[in-house]
């Protein structure tokens, strides 16, 4: 049983310097003006290497601090143009979305968050996940969330 736990451990030694290599990459905090301020302590996004991870946005506009007014749809379009702004201060576009997470504070308004959601992405759409939830920051209907991978 010894030769086997001895051959295995090279082979382990050299999967962990493999991952650490792939994952390696110094944090960078992206920030623009084109999307709102964070509402807490975080940031609005950060970059990793090719991998950039974006904070939710809710659909507040940048200049006023204040939800869009026009219902979800309105948030929909704000928040996804938020992360957009966000992407392109990192020099991602919408086509290096690889996953999208949204938060509804209504199920019921699933099918009219799609129809904005369509129009951004180009094909193939990024993996996504839509959940309703309890209730999200400042009373907004709709947050979204995205990680993006620069090819």
């Amino acid at each position: 049983m010894r030769p086997l736990v001895l051959l295995a451990l090279p082979v382990l030694i050299g999967c962990a310097s493999e991952t650490s290599r792939s994952f390696s990459g110094e944090r960078r905090a992206i920030s623009t003006d084109r999307a709102p301020a964070a509402l807490a302590s975080y940031s609005q996004a950060i970059q990793v290497g090719k991998t950039l991870y974006l904070s939710g946005q809710v659909g507040l506009d940048p200049a006023t601090g204040q939800l869009a007014p026009g219902g979800v749809r309105a948030e929909a379009r704000r928040a996804l143009d938020n992360c957009k702004a966000i992407l392109e201060a990192a020099g991602f576009t919408l086509a290096d979305v690889v996953q999208v997470q949204v938060f509804l504070a209504d199920v019921n308004d699933y099918a009219a968050f799609n129809e904005v959601y369509a129009g951004y992405f180009p094909a193939p759409a990024p993996a996504r996940a839509a959940v309703a939830v309890a209730a999200l920051p400042r009373g907004a209907r709709v947050e979204v969330l995205m990680t993006a991978v620069r090819r």
